[in-house]
């Protein structure tokens, strides 16, 4: 039996990034909070506790002080850092470029709508860890939009400016785009005052033709994430698309041997938040299911 590991699964450059600084800091001080999972993957988050990560929410952060706290990909909003100043916080910042670049974007993009009595809309998960940095780039007055519903928030004679979160899918964000288009087209007359911005993140974006191919070429399909992941589900249900001997695993635990039923090559892919080494765990995995049956 022939198992491949997709060469573009696993940590996006960002994530890996963050990891690997979350790692750096460990190895010199032992211990480090962090603001939140630093990765949606418990298996990553349990092996970095047992070095010495701990993870916190936001009300626990308000209670420390003269310590080091990191601050993960999904970057955070300009509050976190005044706290974090208040409280003599040293913040290991890990914020991916991409997001930060966003967020100075987002803050120009919306002092300038401001002026104009505009709405500053983001296309992105309501209460995702970015979306809350985005927002806070806005003072909290950033509409955040995924669905149809979400456009009743908004009024369409006033001057609209569209961002997106840097990893929902690019199909999405231009299905969001066109609705908006239509419903200013219909209410104002004109598209003078709406503009768009596709600020999702291409490395993130690119995986989904890429995983189509990958997921063609083999007979099974095992998909490797946490279930917590949003982008795990959204791009195991390509595979699944692609090919119906697709399956969702967590962990080489999950496998089932009647899965790999007379294959003869099983591709195992994962998400952007998957590490390789969990990838390479269910890989070992398979090659000992097959060797015993």
């Amino acid at each position: 039996m022939q198992v491949k590991i997709d060469d573009h699964s696993g940590y996006c450059f960002g994530v890996e990034f963050a990891v690997k600084m979350a790692e750096d800091y460990l190895e010199e001080d032992g211990s480090l909070y962090c603001l939140g999972d630093i990765v949606h993957n418990d298996m990553e988050v349990n092996r970095l506790k047992e070095l010495g990560l701990k993870v916190i929410d936001r009300e626990e952060l308000k209670s420390l002080k003269d310590c080091k706290v990191l601050i993960r990909a999904h970057g955070e909003p300009p509050e976190t850092y005044h706290l974090a100043y208040q409280n003599n916080i040293e913040l290991v910042d890990a914020s991916c470029p991409v997001v930060l670049k966003l967020q100075n974007r987002v803050k120009n993009a919306f002092d300038k709508i401001k002026d104009e009595d505009g709405q500053l809309l983001i296309y992105g998960k309501q209460g995702h860890a970015e979306v809350k940095g985005l927002s806070g780039q806005t003072e909290g007055q950033a509409v955040v939009v995924m669905t149809e519903e979400d456009l009743q928030a908004i009024d369409f004679k006033k001057p609209i400016t569209l961002f997106s979160q840097t990893t929902k899918s690019t199909k999405g964000f231009y299905a969001m785009k066109a609705s908006i288009e239509k419903r200013a087209q219909a209410e104002n007359g004109n598209l003078e005052q709406f503009k768009a911005h596709d600020s999702i993140c291409r490395q993130v974006s690119n995986r989904e033709p890429q995983l189509k191919q990958f997921a063609e070429e083999h007979e099974v399909i095992l998909f490797v994430s946490s279930p917590k992941s949003s982008n795990g589900k959204a791009l195991y249900s390509v595979c699944k698309h692609m090919n119906e001997r697709s399956y969702f695993v967590a962990n080489g635990d999950d496998l089932q041997v009647d899965w790999l039923a007379a294959a003869q090559s099983v591709g195992i892919c994962g998400a952007t938040s998957t590490p390789m080494w969990l990838m390479e765990q269910v890989a070992n995995k398979v090659q000992e299911l097959s060797q015993s049956h």
